[in-house]
């Protein structure tokens, strides 16, 4: 992989001489795209020099159909913006070079992500992180959906539509995917379609999985890029806010979402940086649909390992785990909407 790397990318920079490709290593942990990090050598004016790279390619098989393209403008999209994400470089859809398609990105050097699952590793950070983590979400939320490229490579819907598409997306997949009857689920979708929320304000980018572990942060307690663009889509700026303070993601401590700063704090923050009111009837409903969307994901990821499509363990063990986890979940909100009574 190393050599047709080096091919493939001495082909599409012309005005370098390259070495060689160093160090390539995968980086585990997400299911969506193969991950890699490597180091490229090169001589620019007879100067030898060195740059980090990642290149993201498609797997053999995905827990959830994304779009490469998709994620590539997604990260174009706010490169040089208050929404610190790497450089987009290269998007490859030809299968000759790598077997699959890839898009290349640059390396975000020296900062560490941290697992949803574990011990905050915040520590005397989280204030801080915490406070970046949401005026970033708010930035998201904020941005022109028409100064960027994102309406070429996505559904525009409209306002009053954001809640259905996501909903019937979702419930699709559980159709498709389920290995076993899920009767509380099936009960969450019927209350959510009785119970539709008011349109947005305003259409905005949805990064479509913000939380803790999909941000790199320095060890001064600075954020340096927000990652996993790859369910990024344009609808209603109250759906991220409610995956990012789902229970999953904090479930030791629910009050602090993503074990950063307190929810009150954090919604002030998302409101003051996204200049969007924030609407709790309307938060309530995307915070049950995104228990649904995860229950969603972690059924597709049963289906792929059980077909042998994907033989990551993570997919097992996001399966097993997080469905369980997610349906207590579940079953509380339901109960707090008053759902089954």
């Amino acid at each position: 992989m190393e050599n047709r790397l080096k091919a493939y990318l001495q082909e599409q920079i012309t005005d370098i001489e390259i070495k060689e490709i160093r160090d390539l290593r995968r980086i585990h942990g997400g299911a969506s795209r193969e991950t890699y990090r490597f180091e490229m050598v090169y001589l620019d004016s007879g100067i030898e020099q060195k740059r980090g790279l990642i290149v993201r390619r498609d797997p053999v098989g995905s827990l959830i159909d994304t779009d490469r393209a998709l994620e590539f403008v997604a990260y174009q999209s706010f490169y040089d913006t208050k929404v610190p994400v790497p450089m987009a470089l290269i998007l490859e859809e030809d299968e000759k070079w790598l077997d699959r398609p890839f898009f290349i990105m640059e390396e975000i050097a020296d900062c560490e992500s941290a697992s949803p699952f574990g011990e905050p590793p915040y520590a005397k950070s989280a204030k801080q992180i915490g406070e970046q983590f949401w005026s970033i979400l708010g930035q998201i939320a904020a941005r022109d959906v028409d100064a960027t490229d994102m309406p070429s490579v996505v559904d525009v819907p409209q306002l009053e539509n954001c809640w259905s598409r996501e909903l019937n997306y979702w419930e699709g997949v559980i159709n498709d995917d389920e290995l076993e009857p899920h009767p509380l689920l099936r009960a969450a979708i019927r209350y959510l379609r009785r119970n539709p929320p008011a349109p947005p304000e305003k259409l905005s980018i949805v990064h479509g999985d913000f939380r803790t572990g999909n941000f790199l942060y320095d060890d001064r307690g600075n954020i340096k890029a927000i990652l996993d663009w790859e369910m990024a889509h344009i609808g209603d700026p109250h759906e991220d806010l409610g995956w990012a303070m789902n229970e999953l993601w904090s479930y030791k401590n629910p009050q602090v979402p993503c074990g950063l700063i307190d929810s009150e704090l954090a919604i002030s923050i998302w409101e003051q940086s996204s200049g969007i009111s924030f609407n709790e009837e309307t938060f309530r409903w995307w915070k049950l649909f995104n228990t649904v969307k995860g229950l969603s994901i972690w059924i597709s990821s049963a289906k792929e390992y059980q077909d042998g499509k994907n033989q990551d363990p993570i997919l097992a063990l996001s399966s097993w785990i997080c469905t369980s986890s997610h349906t207590e979940i579940l079953f509380r909100q339901l109960e707090e909407a008053g759902a089954t009574r």
